[in-house]
This record gives structure tokens, C-alpha cells and sequence, in this order.
């Protein structure tokens, strides 16, 4: 039972996630949603394997996987707020040496 209790709060964080992404108006508040996504679903979904598997193979893999996508999510969430502060912006210089007079 507390496998599935776990896999529905799963399903329901990424539904969440991406309503929120369709809702939202600006792309630094869908960025937010998006960054939930990373975490919430992911968490539940390994602890769900933890729970039926035990300590096994399948369960190193899930919190590999896991693993990666807590520590890589933030980094794509920033890359990505970046690129969209840059095209808002027009591209502005990173410092203010290398303007061009």
C-alpha cells in the first residue's frame, strides 16, 4: 500500500510540475515549477523502489539516477534562467572590460 501511496504522490508532483508550467506567465516562475520536477517525483519514486526491492541492484541504479537528476536539475535550471536573462537583455558583456568603446 505504501508503495503506491508513494508512486501516486510521484505522478501527482510531475502533473503538478507541469500544470504549473502551463499556468505560469513568466519564464522565471515556470522555472520554478520545472525545478520541483526534479525532486519531488523522483524522491517519492525511489523511495517506493527502496521499499519493494530492498538494497539491490535495481535499487543502486534508481538512486543513481535519482542522484544525478538532484545534483544536474539546479544546474539546468540556472543555465537555462541564464540564456533566457541574456535573450531578454539582448546579450549584454559579463564584464564591463570587455565592452567595446
Amino acid at each position: 500500500m505504501a508503495i503506491n501511496v508513494l508512486l501516486v504522490a510521484a505522478v501527482v508532483a510531475q502533473l503538478i510540475s507541469a500544470l504549473g508550467l502551463v499556468v505560469m506567465r513568466t519564464a522565471a516562475d515556470r522555472l520554478h515549477y520545472t525545478s520541483a520536477a526534479f525532486t519531488v517525483g523522483p524522491f517519492c519514486v525511489l523511495a517506493a523502489v527502496l521499499l519493494r526491492e530492498g538494497m539491490t541492484t535495481a535499487a543502486y541504479e534508481t538512486i543513481g539516477a535519482v542522484g544525478l537528476l538532484f545534483l544536474a536539475g539546479p544546474i539546468v535550471v540556472h543555465a537555462t534562467a541564464r540564456a533566457g536573462r541574456r535573450q531578454e537583455l539582448g546579450h549584454p558583456r559579463a564584464r564591463p572590460e570587455e565592452r567595446v568603446r
